[in-house]
């Protein structure tokens, strides 16, 4: 599997666009497709591997299991923005990640 098959299943399984992902990475929008021909630059491969919460080491195909990063997830953010979060390896609904955040925010304000 090439790095851009990589990309681009990973992209399909946390329901994001390849042209968003690029986006949320800080590339062009065709960047990720022009990846096909040709090797990516490693800090935009970071860049994507950041946005999907995998290792550049998996998406080159050196590591067989999309092993997580080890920085922390911004949960209001992840539920906040589009295509972002996921469980049981499908992409939240818009209404349940809606769901989610109330509840965070109601526990976290009444244990203060």
């Amino acid at each position: 599997m090439t790095t851009f098959e990589r990309i681009n299943e990973l992209a399909k399984k946390r329901g994001i666009g390849l042209r968003a992902l690029a986006s949320k990475a800080g590339l062009g929008e065709t960047t990720i497709y022009g990846w096909k021909k040709r090797t990516p630059d490693s800090s935009k491969l970071e860049a994507v591997a950041k946005v999907l919460g995998v290792s550049v080491d998996y998406l080159l195909g050196t590591e067989d299991k999309p092993s997580a990063t080890s920085e922390p997830v911004d949960l209001d953010k992840a539920l906040s923005e589009e295509g972002m979060a996921m469980f049981d390896g499908k992409p939240l609904s818009e209404e349940y990640k809606k769901a989610l955040l109330a509840m965070l925010r109601a526990n976290k304000n009444s244990g203060e």
